[in-house]
């Protein structure tokens, strides 16, 4: 069975990684790559519903706790419609945010949580992605830029700027724990220049 090869995009909210991730995807299509975006939470119908309940509304509306297991419910049937499908027919899997968005926002940055993460993404996952990029950027540029996009999914936005901070650091750390898979790309540059470092590694790295 042909195995295809998973990327993901983390990084704080409003770091432009989603952008990145859609032009990663488009520049690998537009070089012969059978190539596939998605995003967490989402990604499969079951999951899309998942999205509203994390995203939306009060920013108290869960515990961490809960938010765990709803990122992992949702985690699941994304691996299972979406993710494993895809990397068994050998595409290339360009994700928007995946398992490390939990292991920071509620193992770290929002609860001292991680151990519980861990055991749950083991139990019930168990697959880490092939490359990770983590956009770096400022947390009050990120935050002015996410909260003007007034998408209406701005729950962690709201959480304020302390919590951007910690969720950056974050970030970082994990790159420090996954060196062989993560690299941090600066973000406060022209977003074509960005595209173009990340579709420099991940075209070596297939290669």
């Amino acid at each position: 069975m042909a195995l295809g090869t998973f990327i993901t995009f983390e990084g704080i909210d409003g770091s432009g990684k989603s952008s990145q991730a859609r032009l990663l995807a488009e520049n690998l299509q537009s070089t012969g790559h059978d190539t596939q975006l998605t995003r967490e939470p989402g990604g499969s119908d079951g999951a899309e519903e998942i999205r509203r309940l994390l995203v939306e509304g009060n920013p108290d509306r869960w515990s961490a706790e809960t938010e765990i297991l709803l990122f992992t419910a949702a985690r699941r049937d994304h691996l299972e419609k979406t993710i494993e499908p895809a990397l068994a027919s050998g595409k290339v899997l360009v994700s928007d945010r995946f398992a490390d968005s939990t292991r920071v926002y509620q193992g770290a940055a929002r609860a001292a949580l991680r151990d519980v993460v861990d055991l749950l993404h083991a139990q019930m996952i168990g697959r880490e992605p092939d490359l990770t990029f983590i956009i770096d950027m400022d947390p009050t540029a990120a935050l002015s830029r996410g909260l003007a996009r007034q998408s209406g999914e701005d729950r962690f936005e709201d959480l304020g700027l302390g919590f951007q901070e910690d969720l950056r650091k974050g970030f970082l750390a994990l790159a420090k724990d996954f060196p062989d898979r993560c690299h941090v790309i600066d973000g406060a540059r022209d977003m074509d220049v960005i595209a173009a470092e990340i579709t420099e590694i991940a075209s070596d790295h297939l290669a």
